[in-house]
């Protein structure tokens, strides 16, 4: 675990300072600065360019993760692995950019009367998806090499930053909003080719194919494996419905639940690392038939992801009401609070139980993920277009959270009863009971304590000073609850509890 917990120490560092610069840009910047309507534009674009790129990788990212220890030859840079990465999303692309514009007018078509502004800038959908999807597929390449702190370090920091000097530009009349809406997306284009360079500083990437090493009995395996995960990539981006159906509604919408989507997400932050240094540990593992083992990593990931998601969230959520108070224009935005909280519980599921999805993809049984992924993604968009019209941007958020359900289910039954594989553990109640009961103290808090600041007033100091207070209070209780716990050897030795 020594290099997990290295690379994920720097990956997560890049991404918590992504966090501090995403939130003063979206909370202090953004908000003040455009629009709903300009929030919700930008929003659905990159949403659209991910699921696109998504689709385009044609499964090549999961084939990364799982074909790379057959690959791994240092003094050989590896047989041209890279080499080989890079051809098939080419034709997803192509294949991609095709079907577009076979049905570019059904697409205008659906947006044109919610949200013309959308259909102005449907042009740079494509060069945006390309962009992303090539940004992702070298940041796998850094992660099976075992090098994902610079790639989290762009993903999550470069991008931003450039973003927010469009925002400024924009925001203070420098450029119009043609120039605003290609600088945001050339932002991706930029992280590609840093990207790229980065990959070629390890010195063990090559564009020579080795077509010696690759037998008819591999290429053929490689290829039907790839091939067949082309839709599982659905099960990590289906929370980018959300915002395309929004948007059918108004743009306004999707603005409103970018910004609560923001907040939820900073639930997730730590899989990100974990789950993307893990992921070729295990995968090694599963090639080794090493159950154990799996078994090993897959309940420490989740134990650990479970306790920190949780903590996260409580944590946003008893801040929430003072957060809106303070950005501007927040009284906008405040109708995004169910989203924050049944977002934020998705994402809780997910990041807490996304391992298993990997662990399925590795192992023989990866054909039943065609199947699970074909249910998530029918829950998703049924439970999209039965949600929103009804409850708007907290049905979309509920219709991710119930698509989860669907999903997990008959997934972790398969690998219990297939492969004797589980992510849980007796700890993860544990975590889960010490939740319960900070919520059920927060709900005392409000009802007898939140009267008495009350008396003093309704103003921002007095809000403030009682978010203040209440959070110091309650990260007193979950420390202690965590210590009381044990949660883990890991976790003891970052609390300092064992001299």
């Amino acid at each position: 675990m020594g290099v997990i917990v290295k690379q994920s120490i720097k990956g997560a560092l890049a991404n918590y300072l992504g966090v501090l610069i995403g939130a003063v840009t979206t909370f202090f910047v953004v908000t003040d600065l455009l629009t709903q309507e300009e929030i919700g534009l930008t929003r659905v674009m990159v949403d659209a360019a991910m699921l696109f790129a998504g689709l385009a990788q044609l499964g090549t990212n999961a084939s990364i993760l799982r074909f790379y220890p057959r690959f791994k030859d240092p003094s050989h840079r590896d047989h041209g692995f890279f080499g080989w990465t890079l051809i098939l999303p080419f034709i997803g692309f192509t294949i991609i950019a095709i079907l577009f514009f076979v049905f570019k007018a059904d697409i205008v078509a659906y947006y044109a009367q919610d949200a013309p502004l959308l259909v102005d800038y449907v042009y740079l959908l494509l060069p945006l998806t390309f962009f992303v999807l090539y940004m992702t597929v070298f940041e796998t390449n850094a992660s099976v090499l075992l090098h994902i702190a610079l790639p989290k370090f762009v993903r999550e920091v470069l991008i931003r930053l450039l973003n927010l000097t469009a925002y400024l530009l924009y925001g203070h009349g420098v450029i119009s909003l043609d120039l605003f809406v290609i600088l945001f997306c050339a932002s991706w284009a930029v992280a590609t080719v840093v990207n790229f360079l980065y990959l070629l500083t390890l010195g063990r990437i090559s564009f020579r194919l080795d077509w010696k090493f690759v037998d008819k009995h591999l290429f053929r395996e490689v290829g039907v494996y790839t091939l067949f995960m082309s839709a599982t990539v659905l099960a990590g981006n289906i929370k980018l419905f959300n915002s395309l159906f929004l948007a059918r509604e108004g743009l306004q919408l999707a603005g409103i639940y970018t910004i609560a989507c923001y907040i939820a997400n900073v639930v997730e932050i730590p899989y990100r690392s974990l789950g993307a240094i893990s992921s070729p540990i295990i995968s090694q593992a599963v090639s080794e038939g090493n159950i154990a083992e799996v078994n090993r990593l897959g309940q420490q990931v989740s134990l650990h992801q479970l306790l920190v998601a949780c903590m996260l969230l409580f944590f946003i959520w008893i801040n929430l009401i003072p957060l809106f108070s303070i950005i501007p224009n927040g009284d906008q935005y405040v109708s995004g609070m169910g989203v924050v909280l049944f977002l934020g519980l998705a994402n809780i599921l997910n990041s807490t139980l996304s391992i298993a999805t990997n662990i399925l993809n590795f192992s023989k049984y990866f054909a039943f993920s065609l199947l699970f992924i074909s249910l998530l993604t029918l829950a998703a968009i049924g439970f999209n277009l039965w949600l929103i019209p009804s409850f708007g941007v907290t049905g979309s958020a509920c219709a991710t959270l119930l698509a989860y359900f669907i999903y997990f289910v008959p997934l972790l039954t398969l690998l219990w009863r297939r492969m004797h594989i589980t992510l849980f553990s007796r700890k993860q109640l544990w975590v889960l009971l010490l939740t319960l009961a900070l919520f059920a103290l927060n709900g005392l808090w409000q009802w007898l304590v939140s009267p008495l600041f009350a008396h003093w007033g309704d103003g921002l100091p007095i809000v403030l000073l009682q978010a203040l207070l209440r959070t110091l209070v309650f990260l007193v209780i979950a420390y202690c609850g965590i210590r009381r716990l044990h949660v883990s050897p890991d976790v003891d030795k970052i609390l300092k509890l064992h001299r």
